[in-house]
């Protein structure tokens, strides 16, 4: 849990609280997406890693794309990402194949059954997910949703990251 003391737990400052403890609040509450995340992931029937999970949503995402991509997406060296195929395609859920202009450039894709454990983990977070949101009151879905909406628009409005470079 986050959620640690300090600064942003007196529960009276104000109707909304400070940004950092609402922060505070949106860690906890991440945390707990978290594990719902974990648990659709373990309750698949191919158990996979986080790692592997990652890597397979990244080579969803850009069909086609090379190893020394998706090391760098996942921020990894090449070997451990090279690795990290050589057990997803022996899993029958990674497929290589050398690129049609640049003889020495092996493309990753997603083989069948690779897009088949992404979509059955992406259900059992949905469902897992939708529990949690229907035990709510729907006043309460609804302002979660309008915050989410505003967070998202801030967060790609390009609002520099306070660790790290601007990413705009």
């Amino acid at each position: 849990m986050t959620h640690l003391g300090g600064f942003g737990d007196d529960p009276d400052n104000g109707p909304d609280g400070d940004a950092k403890a609402v922060a505070l609040e949106i860690a906890d509450a991440v945390d707990g997406l978290t594990d719902l995340w974990l648990l659709a992931a373990q309750e698949a029937p191919l158990r996979l890693s986080l790692q592997q999970l990652r890597a397979l949503r990244v080579v969803a995402a850009e069909p086609g794309l090379n190893l020394t991509t998706l090391a760098e997406r996942l921020d990894m060296g090449p070997p451990t990402a090279s690795r990290l195929c050589d057990r997803l395609e022996a899993a029958g859920l990674l497929e290589r194949v050398l690129h049609p202009l640049k003889r020495r450039e092996v493309q990753l894709s997603l083989a069948a059954q690779g897009r088949q454990v992404l979509d059955e983990v992406a259900g059992r977070r949905a469902q897992g997910l939708a529990e949690v949101l229907g035990a709510m009151e729907a006043d309460d879905r609804a302002a979660l949703r309008r915050g989410m909406r505003a967070f998202r628009a801030v967060r790609d409005a390009g609002v520099p990251h306070p660790h790290g470079p601007d990413r705009t």
